[in-house]
């Protein structure tokens, strides 16, 4: 990350916030849905009349996505950690944190649980651990995950969020079969940075920065940034991160899959007040909105970190995939949670099927689908489909079955009614009955084994 262009453009961006001319040009371009720089989006993050950014963002988000939701949960398998991130409470001073670690037959009660809840996709997420979390376990853990098949049940995607790794590691997670590569930078800005990572291997900056190009190299051409909003100046972490999602298209082809852009929340021991770079729901918003306007091709996720309210207010103006029924802890599916074994505290603690149900009252469709990584429709190929709109043409039916799937499996008779009513308004070529039957042929295939889950 060039510290000084963030700064210069943090500044231009201050000089130029009453250049009317210059800001309906950005606004204009913008509207071609090719994207905007790192500048051009700063400008607008602190320039642009919301009016006309959420009704731009609103029809990005429309063209792109139409009006799919990804639904997704996290599984903890160890909160063991070596590193002091003072945001964390998984830190290692922490003597209050209770520590544990999944044994594979505890992993597959959590996976079933999750399966028995509708889950399709997770990722799974460790503490860095040499002991407790080495690539080793962490592939051993996927091959059991992938291998599980409950009921009616099947993780079909499993991303990750694991600490930096080798280009090694990243190649042994392309063969297992990985998804999503998901690392957030937490902050961009060095100097913060480093005070928030006193001790431990994240300690090393570029280390942790230059992962996805590691990950890349490495044959994991899907990747997802994101920064832990309340630890920095937003505007600053806003354009370093359009500036490493520009990196790695440039260099790779690619860039992002996803951004995450969670909000620091509390957790044992932790507040969010003592960071001192909080923002409201407002910037909160205005930031998912810039983002989809800088870089339509990208998913951009919201966690249960938000409230329901909150999620609401974002989801039409950029975000295409949220988390449901989550659990921050390890083991918290099967047990019970305790306090003092999560990581942050949740804000939207309803259930998946609650989750599904809402987003087809607010005219969202919720979607399981994991056919483009089944397909091979990842990476340079993915962005290719999306940058021309024709990714919709795979994406809308795929999504649509899944709900079909889902309604059949998992949801009760009130919102079985509520989604055929929907599928029967997006598609009213396909009648009930022949969705069912595609449903079915799906899983048959599913069952014997194949990994073509293409409609």
């Amino acid at each position: 990350m060039n510290h000084d262009e963030i700064m210069a453009t943090l500044a231009w961006a201050d000089e130029n916030r009453e250049n009317q001319a210059l800001i309906s040009r950005i606004m204009q371009k913008a509207r071609e849905n090719k994207g905007l720089n790192h500048r051009e989006a700063s400008l607008l993050l602190i320039a642009g009349q919301w009016d006309e950014l959420s009704a731009l963002a609103r029809k990005i988000k429309a063209d792109f996505y139409g009006n799919r939701i990804v639904l997704f949960a996290p599984l903890y398998l160890s909160n063991h950690c070596v590193n002091g991130c003072v945001y964390c409470p998984y830190h290692a001073s922490n003597a209050a944190m209770v520590r544990k670690k999944l044994s594979q037959e505890e992993i597959r009660r959590e996976v079933m649980a999750l399966q028995d809840m509708g889950h399709k996709r997770l990722v799974i997420e460790t503490g860095e651990h040499p002991v407790h979390a080495p690539i080793e376990y962490i592939l051993e853990s996927i091959d059991t995950i992938y291998g599980i098949k409950h009921k009616n049940g099947a993780i079909r995607r499993v991303n990750v969020n694991i600490a930096a790794t080798t280009v090694e590691d990243y190649q042994k997670l392309h063969a297992a079969g990985i998804g999503t590569y998901i690392l957030f930078q937490e902050t961009y800005n060095r100097e913060r940075y480093q005070a928030l990572h006193p001790a431990g291997p994240k300690a090393d900056y570029d280390w942790h920065t230059e992962a996805m190009d590691r990950a890349m190299q490495g044959g994991l051409d899907d990747v997802g940034i994101g920064v832990l909003f309340g630890l920095a100046d937003y505007r600053y972490e806003f354009a370093a991160m359009l500036m490493h999602a520009e990196h790695l298209e440039a260099t790779y082809g690619a860039g992002p899959h996803t951004v995450s852009v969670p909000r620091i929340r509390a957790a044992d021991g932790i507040t969010r007040e003592g960071f001192g770079h909080s923002i409201d729901d407002e910037t909160f918003a205005r930031i998912i909105a810039c983002i989809r306007i800088a870089a339509p091709y990208t998913g951009i996720i919201v966690s249960t970190r938000e409230t329901e309210a909150c999620r609401k207010a974002v989801l039409d103006v950029g975000v295409s995939q949220i988390s449901g029924g989550s659990r921050t802890s390890v083991g918290g599916y099967e047990q019970e949670e305790a306090v003092n074994t999560k990581q942050f505290t949740t804000s939207d603690n309803r259930t998946l099927g609650e989750v599904v149900r809402w987003l087809m009252e607010i005219g969202h469709i919720p979607s399981f689908c994991t056919a483009c990584y089944q397909a091979g429709r990842t990476g340079d190929r993915f962005m290719e489909l999306c940058k021309s709109g024709q990714i919709q043409n795979f994406c809308l039916p795929n999504s649509l079955m899944t709900l079909q799937e889902y309604l059949l499996d998992y949801a009760d008779n009130d919102t079985e009614a509520l989604g055929e009513q929907l599928i029967r308004q997006e598609m009213p070529h396909i009648p009930s009955v022949h969705m069912r039957d595609l449903v079915a042929e799906h899983l048959e295939k599913i069952n014997a084994g194949s990994r073509d889950f293409r409609v």
